[in-house]
């Protein structure tokens, strides 16, 4: 019998500062986060053209600021269209999910989406009257949105937005949440 060799592992490359990409992802897996529904209306680009459209994107980089004055953050990846039309659009929503909407989640966090019109076909919302965006239908809270500031930071962009408005939708339930890359609840 020959010996073999065991095949070459792939080894995780680290940064200069020695944190691999996967070593970070699995390190912050472990952090439980809330889930949100980040939406906002692109405006029609002509007076006789279109409506326009909503575009939604499923967050979990998404916290509370400050309260005075009401701030809350969201982490955006460079170069998404959320972070393409919130560096034009400066009003948007939020919709804290519950966990009976990780249907809604899973839905507008999938790579090579349909469009955004077809996502938002069968599912409740209204439309904010602050921000125009789509608010959804029985989530546990909803917030409309101003952008205060847009801070760069490494791939992502970190959008601060002044809370104009919020609703209390539901009370029904607890939130969903995503913890070691799946949507769970509390239990």
């Amino acid at each position: 019998m020959l010996p073999t060799t065991p095949a070459p592992r792939a080894e995780a490359i680290p940064h200069p500062e020695g944190v691999s990409n996967d070593e970070f992802r699995a390190a912050l897996s472990r952090l439980a986060a809330g889930v949100v529904l980040v939406t906002a209306h692109e405006p029609a680009l002509s007076e006789d053209g279109p409506l326009g459209d909503d575009v939604g994107m499923t967050a979990t980089a998404f916290m509370s600021v400050s309260l005075d004055p009401p701030l809350v953050l969201v982490s955006l990846r460079n170069g998404s269209r959320m972070d393409d039309l919130l560096a034009e659009q400066p009003l948007w929503g939020v919709s804290v999910l519950a966990e009976s909407q990780r249907h809604i989640a899973g839905r507008f966090a999938m790579k090579g989406r349909i469009s955004d019109r077809l996502l938002f076909e069968d599912i409740a919302y209204t439309r904010g009257e602050v921000c125009g965006a789509p608010l959804v239908g029985g989530a546990l809270a909803v917030m409309e949105c101003r952008t205060e500031r847009r801070v760069e930071a490494g791939d992502h962009t970190l959008v601060i937005g002044r809370v104009l408005a919020v609703g209390l939708p539901s009370a029904d339930g607890g939130p969903l949440t995503y913890f070691r890359g799946r949507y769970r609840h509390l239990g």
